[in-house]
């Protein structure tokens, strides 16, 4: 059974629940990921540090081994309408747990928890673009970056 733990500006992660939801991430999302000081910039970010906009970090977790079974960082960016209000900044589960619905749970926790419109970057070939596509999201436009 998997119970799924909110944690806001409101209501922030203690330390070593942070650090297992950072460990969990980066070993999760696998070549989708980033470096652990990424993940914890944006988590930092969900609980408002520095005065940011804040956002919403959910972990799944299996109620039997108490180990992380999925998570989720949301971030508010500031900003309405004319930029969705959230980015989901990261999301996986536990590799020999997908597939059971436990991404589908926490982005519909994800979904409810947020204000406003969310936005999200996948890789084409990401596997979790069908659950994305499932819960509604749509793909209008090509993202294009420059890196100074």
């Amino acid at each position: 059974m998997i119970k799924i733990y909110t944690y806001t500006d409101q209501e922030i992660a203690d330390a070593s629940t942070k650090k297992e939801i950072i460990d969990f991430l980066f070993e999760s999302l696998e070549q989708y990921g980033d470096p652990k000081s990424d993940i914890e910039k944006a988590i930092d970010y969900a609980f408002a540090e520095d005065n940011k906009p804040g956002g919403v970090v959910l972990s799944a977790v299996n109620t039997e081994t108490k180990k992380i079974a999925g998570a989720v960082v949301v971030n508010k960016t500031g900003m309405v309408s004319y930029i969705p209000e959230n980015i989901l900044v990261y999301i996986a589960t536990d590799k020999n747990l997908r597939g059971q619905g436990i991404g589908k749970q926490l982005m519909q926790k994800a979904i409810e928890s947020s204000e406003g419109d969310i936005a999200l970057h996948c890789e084409p070939d990401n596997p979790a673009k069908h659950l994305y596509e499932k819960l509604g999201f749509t793909s209008k436009y090509l993202e294009m970056r420059l890196k100074k």
